[in-house]
């Protein structure tokens, strides 16, 4: 019986240290090397302090900025534990909505994010994500069209030349994965940034 359940424990030990040590250890240092940027979650730095990151959206208020698209994400409500409160960009809870097209929690939702975009003056068309959230709730893209439409409402709260917020979108638009994969986008933080920079 030990002759058969040695070679049992030597292979477990063997694959133990191969699959659970060697293997994870030699991707981490390959990832570090040739991807230190990627594997250390894209972080984004600012005069040597971390801002964000350009894969995880955040929460942009205020008529200064530029805004992401709604996020669905919540946290438990202080107040009763059992229950749950909106906090949008919550990276600890990513999360859809998992609200149908013919939700009536939706459609309120969508109206209600449109009337107030339009009555702050922020937008001037309605792209579809500005106000539909994203399967995860942590997007950090918007359209090209979303950001557009967001111009006039930054650049007169700014008091910047519109033609020059504008170009800044321009700049900021990423094309489609080698040419072919996505939709175009705008990286709302990095689009912030340099706004910031232009003042």
């Amino acid at each position: 019986m030990l002759s058969q359940i040695r070679p049992a424990f030597v292979l477990l030990f063997l694959l133990t240290l191969v699959t659970g040590l060697a293997y994870p250890l030699a991707i981490t240092g390959v990832a570090q090397i040739a991807f230190s940027a990627q594997a250390n979650g894209s972080a984004v730095e600012r005069g040597g302090v971390v801002v964000g990151s350009a894969l995880i959206g955040q929460n942009f208020v205020g008529d200064g900025y530029f805004h992401a698209r709604p996020s669905a994400t919540s946290a438990p409500d202080p107040a009763n534990p059992d229950k749950s409160v909106d906090a949008p960009y919550n990276a600890a809870a990513s999360s859809g909505s998992n609200l149908g097209p013919t939700s009536k929690k939706l459609i309120e939702r969508v109206n209600a994010t449109i009337e107030s975009e339009f009555a702050a003056g922020r937008i001037d068309v309605v792209a579809a994500d500005a106000a539909t959230t994203s399967g995860s709730g942590l997007d950090p893209h918007i359209s090209p069209q979303y950001a557009l439409a967001q111009v006039a409402g930054v650049a007169r709260a700014r008091k910047l030349n519109e033609a020059r917020v504008r170009a800044l979108v321009e700049e900021h638009v990423e094309g489609r994965a080698l040419g072919l994969f996505g939709e175009p986008r705008v990286n709302v933080l990095m689009l912030n940034l340099a706004l910031d920079a232009l003042q």
